[in-house]
Protein backbone atom coordinates (compact mmCIF):
# COMPACT_ATOMS: atom_id res chain seq x y z
CA UNK A 1 0.00 0.00 0.00
CA UNK A 2 1.33 3.52 -1.11
CA UNK A 3 2.40 5.93 1.41
CA UNK A 4 0.47 9.25 1.06
CA UNK A 5 2.42 12.27 -0.27
CA UNK A 6 2.51 15.74 0.55
CA UNK A 7 1.96 17.85 3.85
CA UNK A 8 0.09 16.28 6.89
CA UNK A 9 -3.19 18.09 6.96
CA UNK A 10 -3.39 19.83 10.36
CA UNK A 11 -4.82 17.80 12.74
CA UNK A 12 -6.66 19.49 16.40
CA UNK A 13 -3.18 18.62 19.08
CA UNK A 14 -5.08 16.86 22.01
CA UNK A 15 -5.41 18.57 25.27
CA UNK A 16 -2.72 18.49 27.22
CA UNK A 17 -0.26 16.66 25.19
CA UNK A 18 3.23 18.08 24.30
CA UNK A 19 3.71 18.91 20.55
CA UNK A 20 6.33 17.06 18.77
CA UNK A 21 8.88 19.30 18.27
CA UNK A 22 12.86 19.33 17.43
CA UNK A 23 15.16 21.61 18.31
CA UNK A 24 14.84 24.23 21.21
CA UNK A 25 12.16 23.89 23.50
CA UNK A 26 9.88 27.04 23.12
CA UNK A 27 10.69 30.31 25.34
CA UNK A 28 8.27 30.46 28.71
CA UNK A 29 5.36 32.66 27.63
CA UNK A 30 6.09 36.33 29.05
CA UNK A 31 3.77 38.28 31.35
CA UNK A 32 2.07 40.94 29.47
CA UNK A 33 1.72 42.86 32.58
CA UNK A 34 5.57 43.24 32.74
CA UNK A 35 5.69 44.11 29.53
CA UNK A 36 3.07 46.86 29.52
CA UNK A 37 4.39 47.94 33.04
CA UNK A 38 1.92 49.46 35.48
CA UNK A 39 -1.99 49.76 34.30
CA UNK A 40 -2.61 54.17 33.97
CA UNK A 41 -5.10 53.65 36.62
CA UNK A 42 -2.30 52.57 39.15
CA UNK A 43 -0.15 55.04 38.12
CA UNK A 44 -2.95 57.81 38.36
CA UNK A 45 -3.57 56.25 42.21
CA UNK A 46 0.16 56.36 43.24
CA UNK A 47 0.21 59.92 41.66
CA UNK A 48 -2.58 61.36 43.92
CA UNK A 49 -1.43 59.55 46.90
CA UNK A 50 2.16 61.43 46.34
CA UNK A 51 0.89 64.72 46.03
CA UNK A 52 -1.68 64.49 48.89
CA UNK A 53 0.93 63.27 51.08
CA UNK A 54 3.73 65.35 49.99
CA UNK A 55 1.44 68.56 50.41
CA UNK A 56 1.22 68.01 54.44
CA UNK A 57 5.05 69.50 54.29
CA UNK A 58 3.86 72.93 52.96
CA UNK A 59 0.05 73.77 54.67
CA UNK A 60 1.77 75.51 57.62
CA UNK A 61 4.30 77.55 55.62
CA UNK A 62 1.67 80.38 54.62
CA UNK A 63 0.13 79.95 58.27
CA UNK A 64 2.95 80.30 60.22
CA UNK A 65 1.91 83.29 61.79
CA UNK A 66 -1.48 82.48 62.67
CA UNK A 67 -0.55 79.48 64.59
CA UNK A 68 2.35 80.93 66.54
CA UNK A 69 -0.26 83.45 67.53
CA UNK A 70 -2.46 81.00 68.59
CA UNK A 71 -0.10 79.14 70.41
CA UNK A 72 1.54 82.52 72.11
CA UNK A 73 4.93 82.03 70.51
CA UNK A 74 6.90 84.95 70.09
CA UNK A 75 6.87 86.37 65.79
CA UNK A 76 10.39 86.15 65.56
CA UNK A 77 10.17 81.95 66.27
CA UNK A 78 7.04 81.82 64.15
CA UNK A 79 9.78 80.12 61.48
CA UNK A 80 10.19 77.21 63.55
CA UNK A 81 7.49 75.89 62.73
CA UNK A 82 8.20 75.35 58.66
CA UNK A 83 12.13 74.82 60.03
CA UNK A 84 10.96 72.02 62.59
CA UNK A 85 8.89 70.49 59.54
CA UNK A 86 11.97 70.39 56.92
CA UNK A 87 14.03 68.99 59.52
CA UNK A 88 11.56 65.92 60.17
CA UNK A 89 11.87 65.31 56.66
CA UNK A 90 15.11 65.20 55.79
CA UNK A 91 15.70 63.10 58.81
CA UNK A 92 13.09 60.65 57.15
CA UNK A 93 14.70 60.69 54.11
CA UNK A 94 18.11 59.39 55.72
CA UNK A 95 16.56 56.77 58.32
CA UNK A 96 12.78 55.84 57.24
CA UNK A 97 13.44 55.61 53.59
CA UNK A 98 16.31 53.29 53.20
CA UNK A 99 13.93 50.73 54.69
CA UNK A 100 12.19 50.48 51.62
CA UNK A 101 15.68 48.71 50.82
CA UNK A 102 14.72 46.29 53.66
CA UNK A 103 10.94 45.84 54.34
CA UNK A 104 7.86 44.80 52.05
CA UNK A 105 7.11 48.01 50.53
CA UNK A 106 2.95 47.85 50.51
CA UNK A 107 3.13 47.52 54.53
CA UNK A 108 5.71 50.17 55.30
CA UNK A 109 3.45 52.75 52.99
CA UNK A 110 0.24 51.64 54.50
CA UNK A 111 1.82 52.19 58.39
CA UNK A 112 3.69 54.92 57.48
CA UNK A 113 0.14 56.78 56.06
CA UNK A 114 -1.54 55.66 59.36
CA UNK A 115 0.96 57.13 61.73
CA UNK A 116 0.98 60.86 59.77
CA UNK A 117 -3.04 60.67 60.12
CA UNK A 118 -2.22 60.54 63.89
CA UNK A 119 0.32 62.90 64.04
CA UNK A 120 -2.02 65.68 61.91
CA UNK A 121 -4.82 64.70 64.44
CA UNK A 122 -2.45 66.39 67.03
CA UNK A 123 -1.94 69.71 65.45
CA UNK A 124 -5.28 70.93 66.01
CA UNK A 125 -5.71 70.24 69.48
CA UNK A 126 -2.20 70.99 70.10
CA UNK A 127 -2.36 73.91 72.58
CA UNK A 128 1.27 75.11 73.25
CA UNK A 129 4.41 74.95 71.03
CA UNK A 130 6.39 72.24 72.11
CA UNK A 131 3.27 69.59 71.62
CA UNK A 132 2.63 71.40 67.99
CA UNK A 133 6.17 71.49 66.79
CA UNK A 134 6.48 67.44 68.31
CA UNK A 135 3.61 66.53 65.82
CA UNK A 136 4.96 69.01 62.77
CA UNK A 137 8.23 67.39 63.15
CA UNK A 138 6.83 63.91 62.68
CA UNK A 139 4.44 64.96 60.16
CA UNK A 140 7.54 66.07 58.28
CA UNK A 141 9.45 62.56 59.21
CA UNK A 142 6.26 60.71 58.00
CA UNK A 143 5.34 62.47 55.20
CA UNK A 144 8.67 60.33 53.52
CA UNK A 145 6.33 57.74 52.58
CA UNK A 146 5.87 59.64 49.46
CA UNK A 147 9.51 58.75 48.64
CA UNK A 148 8.88 55.05 49.37
CA UNK A 149 6.04 55.57 46.61
CA UNK A 150 7.89 56.87 43.51
CA UNK A 151 10.52 53.92 43.48
CA UNK A 152 7.87 51.40 43.99
CA UNK A 153 6.22 52.78 41.21
CA UNK A 154 9.21 52.79 39.12
CA UNK A 155 9.85 49.34 39.97
CA UNK A 156 6.57 48.52 38.70
CA UNK A 157 7.83 50.09 35.20
CA UNK A 158 9.84 48.07 32.50
CA UNK A 159 13.06 50.12 32.28
CA UNK A 160 11.52 51.09 28.14
CA UNK A 161 9.08 53.60 29.90
CA UNK A 162 10.56 53.82 33.62
CA UNK A 163 11.18 57.77 33.01
CA UNK A 164 7.52 58.04 31.25
CA UNK A 165 5.90 56.40 34.59
CA UNK A 166 8.40 58.31 36.72
CA UNK A 167 7.10 61.38 35.45
CA UNK A 168 3.30 61.11 35.55
CA UNK A 169 3.41 59.89 39.40
CA UNK A 170 6.41 63.22 39.99
CA UNK A 171 3.82 65.52 38.23
CA UNK A 172 1.32 64.37 40.97
CA UNK A 173 3.94 65.20 43.68
CA UNK A 174 4.34 68.45 42.16
CA UNK A 175 0.85 69.96 41.96
CA UNK A 176 0.29 68.51 45.99
CA UNK A 177 3.81 70.64 46.45
CA UNK A 178 2.17 73.92 44.11
CA UNK A 179 -1.56 73.42 45.25
CA UNK A 180 -0.83 72.76 49.03
CA UNK A 181 0.11 76.66 50.39
CA UNK A 182 -2.49 78.51 48.30
CA UNK A 183 -4.99 75.77 49.65
CA UNK A 184 -4.39 76.13 53.16
CA UNK A 185 -4.21 80.00 52.64
CA UNK A 186 -7.72 79.67 51.15
CA UNK A 187 -9.04 77.13 53.62
CA UNK A 188 -7.81 80.11 56.58
CA UNK A 189 -9.64 82.71 55.26
CA UNK A 190 -12.87 81.02 55.52
CA UNK A 191 -12.40 79.09 58.60
CA UNK A 192 -9.19 78.42 60.67
CA UNK A 193 -5.97 77.15 60.65
CA UNK A 194 -7.18 74.01 62.35
CA UNK A 195 -9.69 72.72 59.92
CA UNK A 196 -7.10 71.71 56.81
CA UNK A 197 -5.31 69.93 59.29
CA UNK A 198 -8.58 68.13 60.17
CA UNK A 199 -9.51 67.76 55.99
CA UNK A 200 -5.82 66.47 55.51
CA UNK A 201 -5.95 63.86 58.64
CA UNK A 202 -9.49 62.47 57.09
CA UNK A 203 -7.73 62.15 53.73
CA UNK A 204 -4.86 60.36 55.08
CA UNK A 205 -7.13 57.67 56.98
CA UNK A 206 -9.06 57.26 52.95
CA UNK A 207 -5.20 56.89 51.96
CA UNK A 208 -3.85 54.31 54.45
CA UNK A 209 -6.61 52.22 53.20
CA UNK A 210 -6.19 51.98 49.57
CA UNK A 211 -2.26 50.87 49.45
CA UNK A 212 -3.64 47.35 50.92
CA UNK A 213 -6.36 46.91 48.05
CA UNK A 214 -4.95 48.31 44.84
CA UNK A 215 -0.62 47.75 45.14
CA UNK A 216 1.06 44.76 44.43
CA UNK A 217 3.52 43.10 47.10
CA UNK A 218 7.17 44.43 46.88
CA UNK A 219 9.81 42.49 48.61
CA UNK A 220 13.63 44.08 48.57
CA UNK A 221 15.95 41.44 47.82
CA UNK A 222 18.44 42.78 50.34
CA UNK A 223 18.88 41.16 53.53
CA UNK A 224 21.42 43.65 54.83
CA UNK A 225 21.31 44.85 58.90
CA UNK A 226 19.59 48.18 59.25
CA UNK A 227 22.96 49.66 60.70
CA UNK A 228 24.67 48.31 57.83
CA UNK A 229 22.09 49.93 55.43
CA UNK A 230 22.25 53.27 57.29
CA UNK A 231 26.28 53.19 56.81
CA UNK A 232 25.95 51.99 53.02
CA UNK A 233 23.85 55.29 52.10
CA UNK A 234 27.46 56.97 53.14
CA UNK A 235 29.51 54.77 50.46
CA UNK A 236 26.73 55.15 47.93
CA UNK A 237 26.98 58.92 48.26
CA UNK A 238 30.91 58.78 47.75
CA UNK A 239 31.18 56.06 44.98
CA UNK A 240 27.91 56.68 43.26
CA UNK A 241 29.11 59.70 40.45
CA UNK A 242 25.50 60.13 38.84
CA UNK A 243 23.89 60.44 43.02
CA UNK A 244 26.72 63.30 43.29
CA UNK A 245 25.43 65.13 39.85
CA UNK A 246 22.01 65.32 39.81
CA UNK A 247 21.62 65.98 43.88
CA UNK A 248 24.07 69.04 43.31
CA UNK A 249 21.94 70.40 39.75
CA UNK A 250 18.73 69.72 41.58
CA UNK A 251 20.16 71.58 44.99
CA UNK A 252 20.73 74.75 42.73
CA UNK A 253 17.42 74.82 40.80
CA UNK A 254 15.43 73.22 44.04
CA UNK A 255 17.26 76.47 46.11
CA UNK A 256 15.88 78.46 43.42
CA UNK A 257 12.81 77.53 43.00
CA UNK A 258 12.43 77.92 47.43
CA UNK A 259 14.45 81.45 46.65
CA UNK A 260 10.94 82.24 44.52
CA UNK A 261 7.94 80.96 46.56
CA UNK A 262 9.21 82.40 50.06
CA UNK A 263 10.31 85.99 48.05
CA UNK A 264 6.78 86.38 45.70
CA UNK A 265 4.62 86.76 48.72
CA UNK A 266 6.92 89.85 50.72
CA UNK A 267 6.96 91.23 47.65
CA UNK A 268 2.95 91.09 46.71
CA UNK A 269 1.93 91.91 50.40
CA UNK A 270 4.19 95.08 50.41
CA UNK A 271 4.25 98.51 48.64
CA UNK A 272 2.68 99.04 45.95
CA UNK A 273 1.17 95.74 45.65
CA UNK A 274 -0.44 95.29 48.51
CA UNK A 275 -2.00 92.21 47.68
CA UNK A 276 -3.97 90.60 50.84
CA UNK A 277 -3.81 86.67 51.60
CA UNK A 278 -5.92 85.82 49.36
CA UNK A 279 -5.01 87.13 46.75
CA UNK A 280 -1.20 85.86 47.24
CA UNK A 281 -2.85 82.67 47.20
CA UNK A 282 -4.22 82.88 43.74
CA UNK A 283 -1.03 84.26 42.63
CA UNK A 284 0.78 80.71 43.83
CA UNK A 285 -1.80 78.99 41.50
CA UNK A 286 0.11 79.99 38.39
CA UNK A 287 2.48 77.46 39.61
CA UNK A 288 0.61 74.63 38.79
CA UNK A 289 0.86 75.09 35.24
CA UNK A 290 4.56 74.42 35.50
CA UNK A 291 3.35 70.49 36.89
CA UNK A 292 2.80 69.48 32.89
CA UNK A 293 6.57 69.35 33.15
CA UNK A 294 7.17 65.85 34.62
CA UNK A 295 5.53 63.90 32.13
CA UNK A 296 7.05 65.99 29.38
CA UNK A 297 10.60 65.14 30.83
CA UNK A 298 10.06 61.48 31.69
CA UNK A 299 9.26 61.08 27.63
CA UNK A 300 12.28 63.21 26.86
CA UNK A 301 15.02 60.93 29.08
CA UNK A 302 13.21 58.08 27.71
CA UNK A 303 14.26 58.81 24.32
CA UNK A 304 17.96 59.36 25.49
CA UNK A 305 18.24 63.16 25.80
CA UNK A 306 18.83 63.45 29.63
CA UNK A 307 21.64 65.88 29.00
CA UNK A 308 20.67 68.58 26.90
CA UNK A 309 16.94 68.53 28.64
CA UNK A 310 19.06 69.42 31.63
CA UNK A 311 20.84 72.18 30.42
CA UNK A 312 17.40 73.63 28.99
CA UNK A 313 15.55 73.23 32.76
CA UNK A 314 18.68 75.11 34.05
CA UNK A 315 18.82 77.82 31.45
CA UNK A 316 14.68 78.37 31.25
CA UNK A 317 15.12 78.83 35.50
CA UNK A 318 18.12 81.52 35.04
CA UNK A 319 16.60 83.30 32.80
CA UNK A 320 13.03 83.59 34.01
CA UNK A 321 14.62 85.72 37.23
CA UNK A 322 16.45 87.70 35.06
CA UNK A 323 13.33 88.38 32.73
CA UNK A 324 11.57 89.54 35.77
CA UNK A 325 14.37 91.77 36.99
CA UNK A 326 14.17 93.89 34.42
CA UNK A 327 10.44 94.55 33.28
CA UNK A 328 8.91 97.46 34.05
CA UNK A 329 6.27 97.71 36.79
CA UNK A 330 3.07 98.38 34.48
CA UNK A 331 3.78 94.58 33.66
CA UNK A 332 5.57 93.68 36.41
CA UNK A 333 3.47 91.08 37.63
CA UNK A 334 2.44 89.23 34.81
CA UNK A 335 5.95 88.90 33.86
CA UNK A 336 6.52 87.66 37.59
CA UNK A 337 3.27 85.15 36.98
CA UNK A 338 5.17 83.88 34.00
CA UNK A 339 8.15 83.74 35.24
CA UNK A 340 6.55 81.41 38.39
CA UNK A 341 5.42 79.26 35.66
CA UNK A 342 8.44 78.84 33.74
CA UNK A 343 10.73 78.23 36.97
CA UNK A 344 8.23 75.70 38.62
CA UNK A 345 8.27 74.13 34.72
CA UNK A 346 12.28 73.76 34.83
CA UNK A 347 12.55 72.66 38.15
CA UNK A 348 10.08 69.93 37.57
CA UNK A 349 11.44 69.11 34.81
CA UNK A 350 14.49 68.66 36.16
CA UNK A 351 13.27 66.46 39.09
CA UNK A 352 11.97 63.66 37.14
CA UNK A 353 15.25 63.66 34.48
CA UNK A 354 17.39 62.97 37.79
CA UNK A 355 15.49 60.37 38.80
CA UNK A 356 15.00 58.94 35.96
CA UNK A 357 18.97 58.50 35.52
CA UNK A 358 19.18 57.13 39.45
CA UNK A 359 16.10 54.80 38.94
CA UNK A 360 18.33 52.55 35.93
CA UNK A 361 20.88 51.77 38.88
CA UNK A 362 20.95 48.85 41.18
CA UNK A 363 17.16 48.02 42.15
CA UNK A 364 18.13 47.31 45.21
CA UNK A 365 19.84 50.51 46.02
CA UNK A 366 16.83 52.55 44.99
CA UNK A 367 15.44 53.83 48.16
CA UNK A 368 18.77 54.83 49.59
CA UNK A 369 19.46 56.28 46.57
CA UNK A 370 16.41 58.49 45.92
CA UNK A 371 16.39 59.18 50.22
CA UNK A 372 20.13 61.02 49.38
CA UNK A 373 18.99 62.72 46.10
CA UNK A 374 15.73 64.13 48.30
CA UNK A 375 17.72 64.93 51.35
CA UNK A 376 20.96 66.69 49.65
CA UNK A 377 18.38 68.81 47.19
CA UNK A 378 15.95 69.78 49.74
CA UNK A 379 18.31 71.12 52.22
CA UNK A 380 19.19 73.01 48.94
CA UNK A 381 16.01 74.14 48.99
CA UNK A 382 16.27 75.17 52.65
CA UNK A 383 19.54 77.39 51.87
CA UNK A 384 17.17 79.05 49.08
CA UNK A 385 14.80 80.11 50.90
CA UNK A 386 16.93 81.53 53.53
CA UNK A 387 19.28 83.62 51.06
CA UNK A 388 15.89 84.63 49.65
CA UNK A 389 14.69 86.27 52.83
CA UNK A 390 18.41 87.59 53.58
CA UNK A 391 18.66 89.00 49.59
CA UNK A 392 15.18 90.34 49.63
CA UNK A 393 15.62 92.21 53.28
CA UNK A 394 19.21 93.83 51.85
CA UNK A 395 18.45 94.51 48.30
CA UNK A 396 14.83 93.99 47.03
CA UNK A 397 13.49 91.94 43.97
CA UNK A 398 16.88 93.06 42.22
CA UNK A 399 19.17 91.38 44.75
CA UNK A 400 16.87 88.20 45.17
CA UNK A 401 16.11 87.97 41.20
CA UNK A 402 20.26 88.06 40.69
CA UNK A 403 20.30 85.33 43.33
CA UNK A 404 17.77 83.36 41.79
CA UNK A 405 19.30 83.75 38.76
CA UNK A 406 23.11 82.43 39.98
CA UNK A 407 22.04 79.17 41.39
CA UNK A 408 20.70 77.35 38.01
CA UNK A 409 23.63 79.42 36.49
CA UNK A 410 26.22 77.82 38.47
CA UNK A 411 24.31 73.93 38.30
CA UNK A 412 24.47 74.84 34.10
CA UNK A 413 28.18 75.41 34.23
CA UNK A 414 28.83 72.06 36.09
CA UNK A 415 26.94 70.21 34.10
CA UNK A 416 28.59 71.41 30.70
CA UNK A 417 31.49 69.48 32.55
CA UNK A 418 29.70 66.44 32.47
CA UNK A 419 31.15 63.71 30.80
CA UNK A 420 28.53 61.66 28.27
CA UNK A 421 28.74 58.68 26.33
Amino acid sequence: MAEPTGPAPDLPRAAGRRPLMTGQPPPPPKDSREQAGPSPNLIRVIAAACGLIVANLYYAQPLAGPISATLGMPESQSGLIVTITQIGYCLGLLLIVPLADLLENRSLIVWMTRLVMLALLALPFSHHPLPFLLAIGLVGILSVAVQILVPFAASLAPEAIRGRVVGNVMSGLMLGIMLARPVSSFVTEFSSWHTIFLISAGIMLVLSLLPQRILPEHKPTTHTPYGTLLRSMGTLLFTTRILQRRAFYHACLFGAFSLFWTVTPLLLAAPPFLFSQGQIALFAFVGVAGAIAAPIAGHIADRGWTWPATLAAMALVSLAFLTSAVMPQSVFIVVLALAGIVIDFGVTANLVLGQRALFVLPAENRARLNGLYMAIFFMGGAAGSALGSWAYAYGGWPLASALGAALPALAFAVCLTEKRR
